[in-house]
């Protein structure tokens, strides 16, 4: 089981700054979409030449033209590319495609997806590398989370890793591990914290109990 950090309410340097403080304890940096339609792929280049040891995912959420925003995603270093579960099955496998070519993974992020257990099985059939269920910013204004999405993907897909994202704290985390997920992804659960490196040093030891 991997922990992703979030990241999207910043900018370059302060991305830097979080990541330095917490680095030793996460797998994952994700430049969240807010950062991208901010500041560009610049930033997951300046991440990635900053921390090369980690894996860097974009959040791009892409919904079209799926081969070339990973081409140009991977140009600019990341490993993981999100695209929308309720986007068109030929963008998924443009995007799988592209990524293939260069060693890339996608994640596709069922945000939305009104029916979460057929799409991520059509999704799995594709050929994807993760499967993400996520509780969005909106939705955790409603009062919403994941876990009983994640369970039910976790019933049908059997070819990609499974991911969880939306609202994870430490509070949440052990509900989260007990549904078996193979990414846990937090944003403010660690960076909204008065002491990041001590949430997110828990977040790990718990989650590489797992």
């Amino acid at each position: 089981m991997k922990l992703q950090l979030a990241l999207d309410l910043v900018d370059i340097p302060g991305a830097k700054a979080i990541v330095a403080e917490v680095a030793e304890f996460i797998d994952i940096v994700e430049i969240g979409t807010p950062i991208v339609i901010n500041e560009g792929l610049h930033a997951v280049k300046a991440i990635k030449d900053a921390f090369p040891a980690l894996s860097v995912l974009a959040d791009l959420k892409i919904m079209d033209a799926g081969g070339y925003e990973v081409m140009k995603a991977a140009e600019a270093g990341a490993d993981i590319i999100t695209v929308l579960g309720v986007s068109d099955d030929s963008t998924i496998k443009g995007a799988i495609e592209e990524a293939k070519k260069t060693g890339r993974e996608v994640l596709v992020d069922l945000i939305n997806v009104k029916d979460i257990k057929a799409r991520a099985a059509e999704v799995d059939a594709l050929g994807v590398d993760y499967i993400c269920v996520h509780s969005g910013y909106d939705h955790q204004a409603e009062g919403k989370n994941s876990f009983d999405d994640l369970r039910s993907i976790k019933s049908v897909v059997t070819g990609a890793k499974t991911a969880i994202a939306g609202g994870i704290k430490l509070s949440t985390l052990p509900e989260v591990i007990a549904a078996q997920p193979d990414l846990v992804i937090v944003g403010g659960g660690i960076t909204g914290e008065a002491d990041p490196k001590a949430a997110a040093a828990e977040m790990k030891r718990l989650v590489s109990q797992a």
